[in-house]
């Protein structure tokens, strides 16, 4: 019988390549996303294995009604892919009370959420993984993101806490990206006054002279979570290019 993986934000970037992945390696996969138009097109053009339920991540109500539906469809959970999130730009002192909540309620509550709902679904099959995608900002942090980067670092001690407390029949990873090519990215750059200048800023700070792809990450997650992967929870992996390891200085020849 084919294992069920349920993959928030699944509808685009990162979470869209793992879907195609784990389609690609044998799984029914659920989609939990709100966007309705590009999740619905992804589920209609991969068939009969994915199911696309609109959810808005910040909705605890929702969540719960989407895992009913989704077990109901594909039966118990065997993969969590803990991977929406968003980015809302500000300092401490410039972020509102407001932003902060909706950032911390998406991009960290909802892992603890949808965790919470799936473990009692991967217990009753005796076995589970959970993987939560976080960010290679949980290490080192750019200007302007300090309910980003907090949310994400939070991640770590969610993954951890998870990993132990559930352990041996229920692994949990942290995936830690850097810049990656997703549609967020994309109109983040076309967003900017001088779209080139930041693209090539992005290139240049990786080790690597580039940024990374969905895929990469993507084929990480699913390694991460199949049994290939077996040995391996409580742990953060950076897939970030090299980021924030060099440190400036004279070349020596």
């Amino acid at each position: 019988m084919k294992k069920h993986a349920v993959i928030t934000g699944g509808a685009n970037g990162i979470g869209e390549s793992a879907v195609r992945i784990f389609i690609r390696e044998d799984y029914r996969v659920t989609i939990l996303d709100i966007d309705s138009e590009a999740g619905s097109k992804l589920s209609q053009a991969l068939g009969d294995d994915v199911l696309f339920i609109k959810c808005d991540m910040a909705n605890e109500e929702m969540i719960k009604k989407s895992f009913s539906k989704a077990i109901a469809h594909f039966g118990e959970i065997s993969i969590l892919v803990n991977n929406v999130g968003i980015v809302i730009y500000g300092t401490v002192t410039t972020t509102t009370s407001e932003d902060w909540d909706l950032n911390m309620n998406i991009n960290l509550k909802s892992y603890f959420l949808c965790s919470k709902e799936a473990i009692p679904s991967m217990q009753k099959i005796g076995k589970g993984v959970i993987i939560n995608v976080s960010s290679v900002q949980a290490y080192i942090s750019q200007s302007s993101v300090a309910a980003y980067t907090t949310g994400k670092t939070a991640l770590l001690g969610l993954t951890r806490s998870i990993a132990v407390d559930y352990s041996p029949n229920i692994r949990c990873v942290a995936i830690c990206p850097s810049t990656i090519d997703t549609p967020m990215l994309q109109r983040a750059i076309k967003e900017s006054p001088n779209p080139q200048a930041v693209l090539d800023e992005c290139n240049n700070m990786h080790l690597l002279e580039r940024i990374g792809t969905a895929d990469e990450v993507g084929e990480l997650i699913v390694f991460a979570a199949s049994d290939k992967g077996g040995f391996m929870t409580g742990q953060a992996i950076r897939v970030d290019g090299g980021i924030g390891i060099k440190v400036a200085g004279s070349k020596q020849d």
